[in-house]
């Protein structure tokens, strides 16, 4: 399962509330861009690749919240929703390149209607989570290859799944020597008061 993904049936976007782990499982539901930007906030959503995804997807709910009917009021209307979203994590590179990234694709030329900028902003943040999730698998399997059998691994923080779409970063490297059967030793510390890494 992704840790952010969006929900077709219902338009809305996903994601696993990681302030309630390891105790509980709980999806977290969002239909409205601000609603993104206080899970960013109040860390339901934790990792820079996962942020920025969400952020991506909030962006496609703002477009969808626009009652705008026209290009120049829609781009009016996600801007504002872009410093929204900025403003939830400032120091998050990732969402900070996710929202800029989503504010490209609406200026596109071609897109002349509202409903052709909400496809194409929906389109591109399903595009960005399923990169990051492909990204993540191939660092993994690079990483891999420079981790000896035997070899003991000091894992730090939050790099696995939950940091990213899915896979992880550093973590991935790790879960990857696994699948290669290499034998590792991994010793896993975590940092508070989040337990993330843990």
């Amino acid at each position: 399962m992704r840790t952010v993904f969006w929900d077709e049936s219902g338009s809305q976007l996903k994601m696993i509330d990681q302030r309630q782990l390891p105790w509980n499982f709980e999806l977290a539901e969002f239909s409205d861009h601000r609603e993104v930007a206080r899970a960013i906030t109040e860390m339901y959503v934790r990792g820079a690749p996962a942020i920025g995804a969400a952020a991506a997807f909030g962006m496609v709910l703002a477009a969808q919240e626009s009652k705008a009917v026209n290009r120049p009021d829609l781009l009016q209307d996600l801007n504002a929703a872009a410093a929204t979203l900025n403003a939830a994590r400032p120091t998050a590179v990732n969402l900070a390149w996710a929202v800029a990234r989503l504010l490209r694709v609406a200026a596109r030329p071609g897109l002349e209607t509202a409903a052709a900028m909400r496809d194409a902003l929906l389109a591109e943040a399903q595009k960005l989570a399923d990169e990051d999730v492909a990204l993540n698998r191939r660092m993994g399997f690079n990483g891999a290859e420079l981790i000896q059998d035997g070899d003991t691994i000091l894992h730090h923080c939050n790099t696995g799944a939950l940091a990213t779409v899915d896979w992880g970063t550093a973590l991935g490297v790790i879960f990857a020597a696994h699948e290669q059967g290499k034998k590792i030793h991994v010793l896993v510390d975590e940092t508070r008061p989040r337990l993330q890494g843990a």
